[in-house]
């Protein structure tokens, strides 16, 4: 079978339906998590809170999240749980609700437990499912998966500025509704899993890359440093951009809202385009590029004027997302045969970081002002350096498949 005739086997394959439902699921699903990060003034002025107490709701949340995501895909990589995904949703719900009647610091804590709770549970059974479905095509299906969340993102703080800003905080219970529609979306999707799980096909077999276990481990700890510098980055602009913003710009909440918006559908542009360009070049090659090449950009942001910053954070954002698609299949590479451990490792990871870099920042704005962390954290993306020590673990695949076969013909 030539190459042009497996590709278009693999696009047959691709269930295509089923990606766009986990996706539009991950489009609702971030679509409340931003809420929360989009609503930081709302609770700010209401609750008295300082920056380090922002900076602790971010760090409940994505620190739960963290937490359970691997536990969660390491119980179903050997018992896979169809249903899980709604029941996941139905946390979110339930801290949303929470979250409209929350009168005190510590409720708003435990509403964020909740949401992130909903989140771990989330993530490694629906990119399991993004894999189940992709029919080869592994980072455009973690593409696909991907961009909703990122959609979702960018969404949230918009329907902030429409929705919360201006009917105050009872208006999140609004969105509870969104969470209901998540959850009747993902017990369709349940449904397809099991029986999927029931009635399996023949796939292709795993490949193994044949890297020493040593050389495995240094790999990771390489990705996890990358990880670190991605999203410390991200959790300076997701958290803080709006305060950053009214603070330097002297702009109105609404105005910095609209913003964050701009940067986080940049965010969404590049997590569609980043699988499916790894699938292509590479997954090193795309890491390299996203997360070092966004350097320059982030060095000059916190020195330029507002119409200047609109197109850098543009910029930024597109770079720094096109590394995760990769990113994620890469470690699946690397780790064959563990799909939700190694899926909830990283999607943990991504959670775990952001929340520690929110509370951490959060206590530098207010011992040495916002401006000042942003010229701080300017010099993270150069962590990026490190990515010449990843092994293109394409070519090795390559040559491992032609000197079996050339075995084989002997």
């Amino acid at each position: 079978m030539n190459d042009r005739t497996h590709s278009a086997d693999s696009a047959d394959r691709t269930a295509f339906r089923v990606l766009g439902a986990i996706s539009f699921a991950h489009f609702l699903n971030d679509t409340m998590q931003s809420l929360m990060l989009a609503i930081y003034p709302l609770f700010k002025s209401g609750l008295h809170l300082s920056f380090g107490q922002i900076g602790l709701i971010t760090l409940t949340f994505q620190f739960t999240a963290s937490l359970l995501q691997p536990l969660v895909g390491y119980y179903t990589d050997r018992h896979p749980q169809p249903f899980s995904l709604a029941f996941g949703m139905g946390c979110t719900l339930s801290g949303l609700l929470l979250l409209s009647q929350a009168s005190s610091f510590p409720m708003v804590l435990m509403a964020a437990a909740l949401v992130g709770s909903g989140s771990s549970i989330f993530h490694p059974e629906s990119s399991r499912v993004a894999r189940l479905a992709s029919g080869g095509r592994h980072g455009l299906a973690q593409s696909i998966f991907q961009v909703g969340g990122n959609a979702g993102t960018a969404v949230g703080p918009l329907l902030a500025a429409w929705i919360v800003l201006p009917n105050g905080q009872g208006s999140i219970a609004f969105f509870s509704l969104i969470a209901l529609l998540a959850m009747l979306v993902l017990t369709g999707v349940g449904f397809w899993y099991r029986h999927q799980h029931r009635n399996p096909k023949r796939t292709a077999p795993v490949e193994h890359h044949g890297l020493p276990r040593g050389r495995v481990a240094r790999t990771l700890a390489v990705l996890l440093a990358l990880m670190f510098s991605k999203f410390f980055y991200l959790a300076s602009i997701s958290s803080y951009l709006i305060f950053y913003l009214m603070h330097q710009y002297k702009i109105d909440t609404q105005t910095a809202q609209y913003h964050l918006f701009f940067f986080l559908f940049a965010v969404a542009a590049g997590t569609l385009l980043g699988g499916p360009i790894g699938d292509r070049i590479g997954r090193k090659r795309v890491i390299w590029i996203s997360i070092l090449g966004v350097a320059p950009f982030t060095l000059a942001l916190p020195y330029v004027g507002l119409g200047a910053s609109v197109g850098l954070t543009l910029i930024i954002g597109f770079l720094l997302a096109s590394a995760f698609p990769a990113m994620v299949v890469y470690a699946q590479e690397l780790i064959p045969g563990r799909i939700g451990t190694v899926s909830g490792l990283f999607f943990g990871l991504a959670f775990g970081l952001g929340g520690i870099g929110a509370a951490l920042l959060g206590q530098l704005a207010d011992l040495w002002g916002i401006v000042r962390v942003y010229q701080i954290c300017s010099f993270l993306p150069l962590i990026g350096l490190l990515a010449v020590f990843l092994p293109d673990l394409r070519k090795i695949s390559s040559k491992g498949t032609a000197a079996a076969t050339v075995a084989a013909r002997a």
